[in-house]
């Protein structure tokens, strides 16, 4: 099928106007991944790996046209914004909305002593029950699926026929891979969600796709899997 034109303009140009390419990082490392206690929305900073991390990523980034960066405004996620924004000469734009899922209650624990204390609770936790609502100011999958479905939204139309990154937390990318693939949140997850790895996505105002996910060619040493967020 040959290029169609309307009005002069190539639609094959009309349709890249409107999609907006997107580079989605996960934070680098923290203590706490290592010891996989649960961040969610408290503020930790990356380790030494995770500075590591983010220097290689960004490195890995350097040659890329970027037009913006964005990021949770937790630091780890901000820290390893910076580095990327650095070498392209642009600030991090920071905003909440990129923040990980609120876990209320469960925030600085491990899931060993969730089990325990909480058995009903895991057992929700565990099964991905949607409706399931952490106490304490947490927040359910739907909620969470709500937020960070809107934050892509009204980020990426700000940059039609650009490409941005978005770091944030393995919890938004979770959701933004079911999105772009049409997974259930109850669907047992079977894709990456390390940290920095590079995923991309494309954005227009129908949805989201997947153009490639789970990129680590920069890094070379292991990335530890997301469990704790």
């Amino acid at each position: 099928m040959g290029l169609v034109w309307v009005g002069g303009v190539g639609l094959h140009t009309l349709v890249c106007m409107e999609t907006t390419r997107i580079l989605a990082i996960r934070h680098g490392e923290t203590d706490w991944n290592v010891a996989s206690r649960i961040q969610g929305q408290i503020d930790i900073e990356l380790n030494p790996q995770g500075q590591w991390q983010a220097q290689q990523v960004a490195r890995a980034l350097a040659e890329e046209e970027i037009h913006a960066v964005y990021a949770s405004d937790l630091s780890r996620a901000h820290a390893t914004a910076q580095q990327i924004a650095t070498l392209h000469g642009l600030p991090v734009q920071t905003t909440p909305a990129l923040r990980e899922r609120h876990y209320g209650v469960f925030e600085s624990q491990i899931w060993d002593d969730i089990q325990q204390a909480h058995p009903q609770d895991a057992a929700r936790w565990r099964d991905r029950d949607p409706d399931w609502t952490p106490a304490n100011g947490g927040e359910s999958l739907v909620m969470l699926q709500q937020r960070v479905r809107q934050v892509l939204h009204d980020i990426a139309s700000l940059h039609r026929g650009q490409q941005i990154a978005l770091v944030t937390h393995g919890g938004v990318l979770d959701i933004w891979y079911r999105l772009a693939t049409g997974q259930d949140l109850q669907v047992a997850r079977t894709w990456g969600l390390r940290n920095t790895a590079i995923n991309r996505l494309l954005w227009t105002p129908q949805g989201v796709q997947l153009v490639g996910w789970a990129d680590e060619r920069h890094l070379d040493q292991g990335t530890r899997e997301e469990t704790s967020a």
